[in-house]
C-alpha cells in the first residue's frame, strides 16, 4: 500500500467540516448538528402550524356555511309551522263546535230564530214554502208558534216537514231559488271561510 505524504493547502481555513465516516450516512451527519437540526425543527414547525391553520379557516367556513343554512331552515320552518298551527287550531274549535251544537237540544226557539233568519233573506217574495225536520214541525205546532199562523194573506206562506232538512234547520224556497239555512250548510260556509 502506498501512502500519501503530500501536504494538502486551502486558500481558506475550512469551518464545519467533519470527517465522513462509512457506517454513518450523510443525513446523520446532518442531524447531528445542532443548527441544521433547529433548523429543521422550526421549518417543521412553521409547516405545521400553516397546515392546521388552513384546516381551521376551512373547518370555520363549513362552519359558518351549515350555521347559515340552519338559520335560514328555521326562519323559513318558523312561519310555516305558525301557519300550520293556526289551521290546526281552527279545525279544531270547528270540530268541537261542530260536536257541541250537533249534541244541543233542539227547542222551539231555536227552530224559530232558524227560520226568522232563513226569512230575512227573502223579504218582498211571495210563494214561501219552508221545510223543517218533520220533529222540528211537530215541536212548533205544539208550542203554538206564531211562524204557524198564516201571514198577510196576499202572499202564500207554508211549512211542510221534510226529512231531508235536519234537525234544527230549514231549507226556504220561492220561485226564484232556494236558501239553504241547514245547519250542515251553515258550518261549511263558515269553515270555507275561516280555512281561507
Amino acid at each position: 500500500m502506498n501512502s500519501w505524504s503530500n501536504t494538502i493547502t486551502l486558500p481558506k481555513h475550512l469551518r464545519d467540516a467533519f470527517l465522513a465516516v462509512p457506517t454513518m450516512p450523510a443525513t446523520r451527519v446532518a442531524e447531528s448538528r445542532p443548527g441544521v437540526w433547529q433548523a429543521g425543527f422550526d421549518a417543521g414547525r412553521i409547516e405545521g402550524e400553516k397546515a392546521v391553520s388552513e384546516q381551521l379557516l376551512k373547518q370555520r367556513a363549513e362552519t359558518h356555511e351549515l350555521f347559515q343554512g340552519l338559520l335560514v331552515s328555521l326562519r323559513d320552518a318558523v312561519p310555516q309551522v305558525i301557519r300550520d298551527t293556526e289551521s290546526m287550531m281552527i279545525s279544531l274549535a270547528l270540530e268541537v263546535a261542530q260536536k257541541l251544537v250537533a249534541n244541543m237540544p233542539v227547542s222551539a226557539a231555536m227552530v224559530e230564530a232558524a227560520v226568522q233568519d232563513a226569512l230575512c233573506q227573502v223579504e218582498g217574495t211571495a210563494e214561501i214554502t219552508v221545510r223543517l225536520h218533520p220533529a222540528d214541525l211537530e215541536l212548533l205546532q205544539n208550542t203554538h208558534s206564531s211562524l204557524l199562523a198564516s201571514g198577510d194573506g196576499a202572499d202564500e206562506f207554508r211549512i211542510l216537514g221534510s226529512t231531508e232538512v235536519t234537525r234544527g234547520g230549514c231549507l226556504v224556497q220561492t220561485r226564484f231559488g232556494t236558501i239553504d239555512a241547514r245547519r250542515e250548510t251553515k258550518f261549511d260556509l263558515l269553515k270555507g271561510n275561516l280555512l281561507q
